[in-house]
């Protein structure tokens, strides 16, 4: 089972050897996404201490002030980014447009899948991607446009990824969404530290963390009315598809 995009190397998570045993012990595999350049070496070393997949770029709210956003030594990692747009931001929205683009050549020149961040911005981000050129080989993480962009999104060739929101109190546009999605475009994912699911009985501590994606794949069978071993299988296929 995959953790298609977790944190692990944010500093917030102060007790690392207690997730990392969780998520062991749960069978998830994870992919950590990098968002500074700052964390580029620290989060390729502890990819490499913990057996973790992990990408590098960096997150469109964490461009103040960087010369070069873009990585060049791409050693070792699986994806690029994370990258993509985001509103409201000191960052004006043509230089985040910019650094996007500059991530989609460096996973298209590398034959990298790319892992993508949208908030506020789906009437910017299909644009963005259809000037670049179709088909975008990678996943829109933590999905939240709404359910008639899905089809969108999956023609200019991306997974979607779902996180903790499916399984919210009175979620309604994410579940919606979820249902929507093609079965062979579906991921799922902790967005560890945040994101956190809600449980009904409730024994975690504070943080979303990677061992909590089975709790995920449970909601998303259950709202989708498939088989949850029927599930698990389709996705370890689609992270095959993506090369995780």
């Amino acid at each position: 089972m995959l953790d298609s995009h977790c944190h692990l190397d944010d500093a917030r998570f102060t007790d690392l050897p207690a997730v990392e045993a969780r998520r062991q012990a749960a069978g998830v595999r994870v992919l950590v996404p990098a968002v500074h350049p700052d964390g580029w070496a620290t989060l390729r070393s502890l990819a490499g201490r913990h057996g973790w997949m992990f990408a590098l770029g960096t997150h469109p709210e964490r461009l103040d002030g960087l010369a070069d956003p873009l990585p060049h030594d791409l050693l070792g990692a699986v994806a690029i980014g994370e990258c993509g747009l985001h509103r409201p931001s000191a960052v004006p929205m043509a230089r985040q447009i910019e650094v996007l683009c500059g991530h989609l050549a460096i996973a298209r020149d590398a034959r990298l899948p790319v892992i993508l961040h949208c908030v506020r911005a789906h009437d910017e981000l299909p644009r963005v991607l259809r000037h670049f050129g179709c088909p975008i080989r990678g996943v829109l993480h933590s999905y939240g446009g709404g359910p008639e962009l899905v089809p969108v999104y999956e023609a200019l060739g991306l997974h979607l990824s779902f996180g903790g929101a499916i399984t919210w109190r009175g979620a309604r546009k994410p579940l919606e969404a979820l249902r929507r999605v093609s079965a062979d475009r579906l991921l799922l994912e902790s967005d560890g530290p945040d994101q956190r699911p809600w449980f009904e009985h409730d024994t975690w501590g504070p943080q979303s963390e990677p061992a909590m994606v089975p709790a995920l794949l449970h909601a998303a069978a259950a709202s989708r009315r498939t088989g949850r071993d029927e599930l698990e299988r389709q996705l370890e296929q689609n992270a095959r598809a993506l090369g995780w």
